[in-house]
């Protein structure tokens, strides 16, 4: 339920925010603060913390879907900061609001995928799940999309 996959939104919307915003200062909070905005969109996630409850890990396919979705993200943000190039101050300052944008849920990978489960990413992990509005696949996935055309319209604008 918990890592929002998919990542993919909140890293363009990490990265719209510091190419619209520029100013580093402000952009990486707002991108960072965005995470949690997000996660009152209702959206679909894996049930990582539902399958690690059950079955000690998440199953195969989430942790697939996981993988792919972090390739996604990664490649996004890599790409939109391309495009500020030869800016290196724009160019790190959309990295660093993409990653900030995902940070809240890379604190949970620890948990999920390698065991690690200390009291304080737990505490976390059910702060986060408090924020998150979960909606069945189908429209999950739509509002997700949706996220990131707007994004990507955002950008282009």
């Amino acid at each position: 339920m918990v890592l929002t996959v998919l990542e993919t939104p909140h890293v363009i919307v990490g990265a719209a925010i510091a190419t619209k915003v520029g100013n580093p200062l402000l952009a990486i909070p707002l991108a960072f603060t965005s995470h949690f905005i997000l996660e009152k969109v209702p959206h679909w996630n894996p049930h990582l913390n539902t399958e690690t409850e059950k079955y000690g890990k998440p199953t195969k396919k989430s942790t697939y879907i996981v993988i792919a979705d972090s390739t996604l993200a990664l490649l996004s943000g890599l790409v939109i900061a391309q495009q500020a190039l030869p800016n290196l101050l724009s160019f790190l300052t959309i990295l660093a609001s993409s990653f900030v944008a995902v940070l809240p849920d890379l604190v949970e990978a620890p948990y999920f995928f390698l065991n690690l489960r200390s009291r304080k990413i737990r505490r976390w992990i059910n702060f986060q799940k408090s924020l998150q509005v979960d909606a069945p696949f189908f429209p999950g996935i739509l509002s997700q999309v949706a996220v990131i055309l707007a994004s990507l319209w955002w950008l282009a604008t």
